[in-house]
């Protein structure tokens, strides 16, 4: 039985009519559509047809209610899509939490979509046409880079690792980075694929001269774009003293196996027998005397490169163990004999006996020497936001750490730790008055499958090695475990669901980059000055008016 018309108040039924009906449904269906130029998938064309599109509805809106409409239905789609993985998280533990299944990716998306919606409604401060479509860019970086400051901060998805493409091609285009940033990045591209996608289409308001400009500065822009990132990849260089020789194993652990506490003995040893090959391949790599078959047998006398072997986070459930026991730690340091170091990741409890997502630094007799805990904790998977009512998170979550600092381990070059996503942090990776000289990341994406988030944090990964100017390697539990130089250029790889350890010598850092020593105040003035350009002059016609 359909109710009376009556029964409605008008403004909820004109949100019914066909009318508002298609404009939802396009600005959906635009949103899900830019999530195709995310990784892994890179197909940047989508963006000149998606936020063509949305800019052309900017541009001839006339109420802020329907552009801030029109920005959280894109916004929404977008970041649906773009984060749809999150529920391999849940289905872990589908027996207990099932109900929650549609909520993470959907949760977080409508959580995110004023991100979106705001810029859209704000860009009408401007006048229509280009300088409406260059404060919607501007502001558009700035509600992204707002996203720092989400709970404990939520960046993922950020517009400008569309263009970590794998690859020479992609190693080019992140170059930039290095002065601007991942948003800095985020910026041109939102720039060009509006304004080039708005003069692609008719009945946008632009006059034939300025589709011509566009167009032409467009094509300009990509083509120095390109010769800059060039020039920059085959023409900077290390400098300073190598970085060591890093081992990555990567256990290739189930994470029901992990959850469930199940064969931790067995998980134990596979990291040993990894740790043990990993770490004689770099012996082999340094031209070193092979440890000994029994590794309790002495240690080989180190005279080459420092060797690091790096476990990832929460490498295995007898997290008590590494705490508890010096024995098992001696037993790890015994197995990769010839190391200087084993950076581990395991929770441990602080004196307050909360429980900490860390990174234990082990010398080589199996003493903690430092640790590292991990300040950016995961919203709804190691804290829980006060405001949800119901019990999400185990035990109410963990206690973060006070943030990025560098470890200076006997014999090895100093070192910044990240943990997880800590990494997608673009500006807040490294203690910025005591400067590493390489990354260590280590990290558990088993929990979201084999899907587009591991790859999607990858991306991050790179763009963190290309704007700090640092090598970095990265530790991943099923994968993808991955070492970078400072250029963002891929050393080696191991792909998805491998068993495996290997061994990569790491390069002398480069220079501190422009956007390593100034950070997101980069960024941030560029978007301010557009957004004043563009507002501006608003005010310099209606004063000529008078």
């Amino acid at each position: 039985m359909r109710l009376p018309r009556f029964f409605l108040p008008p403004s909820v039924r004109t949100c019914f009519t066909p009318t508002s009906l298609r404009f939802t449904g396009r600005m959906l269906g635009l949103g899900v559509l830019a999530a195709l130029a995310l990784p892994p998938v890179h197909f940047l064309p989508v963006l000149l047809f998606s936020f063509g599109l949305l800019g052309k509805t900017l541009n001839t809106a006339t109420s802020w209610k329907r552009a801030a409409w029109a920005g959280g239905l894109f916004g929404f789609g977008f970041y649906a899509a773009g984060l749809y993985w999150l529920i391999h998280a849940v289905l872990i533990r589908a027996d207990e939490f099932w109900w929650f299944v549609p909520f993470p990716s959907l949760g977080c998306a409508l959580i995110l979509a004023p991100t979106a919606a705001a810029p859209a409604a704000l860009s009408l401060l401007a006048p229509p046409g280009v300088r409406r479509l260059g404060a919607f860019a501007a502001l558009w970086t700035l509600a992204d880079m707002s996203r720092s400051f989400l709970f404990s901060g939520f960046t993922w998805n950020a517009l400008g690792s569309c263009l970590a493409i794998p690859g020479v091609v992609g190693d080019i285009l992140i170059q930039p980075a290095a002065w601007v940033g991942e948003d800095g990045l985020t910026l041109c591209l939102v720039l060009l694929s509006t304004l080039a996608g708005v003069a692609c289409l008719r009945g946008s308001l632009l006059s034939p001269r300025i589709h011509a400009l566009i167009l032409g500065g467009g094509a300009a822009a990509v083509l120095v774009w390109a010769m800059v990132g060039a020039v920059r990849f085959y023409t900077v260089t290390p400098s300073g003293e190598e970085g060591p020789i890093a081992v990555i194993a990567q256990g290739n652990v189930p994470e029901t196996e992990k959850v469930g506490r199940l064969n931790p003995r067995d998980i134990f040893l596979r990291y040993l027998r990894l740790t043990h090959d990993g770490v004689q391949q770099a012996l082999a790599l340094d031209h070193r005397p092979p440890a000994p078959e029994n590794p309790a047998d002495a240690e080989p006398e180190n005279t080459g490169r420092p060797i690091v072997f790096l476990w990832p986070e929460t490498s295995f459930p007898g997290y008590d163990l590494l705490q508890d026991s010096p024995q098992a730690r001696a037993i790890i340091m015994r197995w990769g004999s010839g190391a200087e170091a084993g950076l581990i990741g395991a929770l441990r409890v602080d004196e307050q006996g909360r429980y900490r997502n860390a990174m234990l630094a082990l010398a080589p007799d199996g003493t903690v020497e430092d640790f590292y805990d991990k300040a950016r904790l995961v919203p709804f998977g190691e804290y829980q936001p006060p405001f949800i009512p119901l019990q999400i998170v185990p035990q109410g979550g963990m206690a973060s750490g006070p943030g990025p600092r560098t470890l200076h381990l006997r014999g090895l070059p100093p070192v910044g730790p990240l943990i997880c996503y800590e990494v997608i942090f673009s500006g807040d990776v490294t203690d910025h008055h005591d400067r590493p000289r390489w990354l260590a990341n280590i990290t558990n994406d088993a929990w979201f499958g084999n899907s587009a988030g591991p790859r999607q944090h990858l991306a991050s990964v790179r763009l963190r090695a290309v704007e700090e100017g640092l090598p970095i390697a990265r530790a991943a539990n099923t994968g993808i475990s991955a070492v970078y130089d400072g250029r963002g250029h891929l050393l080696h790889s191991l792909g998805w669901n491998r068993t495996a350890a290997f061994a990569v010598p790491l390069p002398a850092p480069l220079p501190a980059t422009l956007f390593g020593l100034y950070g997101q105040t980069i960024p941030l003035s560029a978007c301010i000055i557009l957004l004043v350009v563009c507002i501006s002059r608003i005010r310099n016609r209606k004063k000529s008016a008078k």
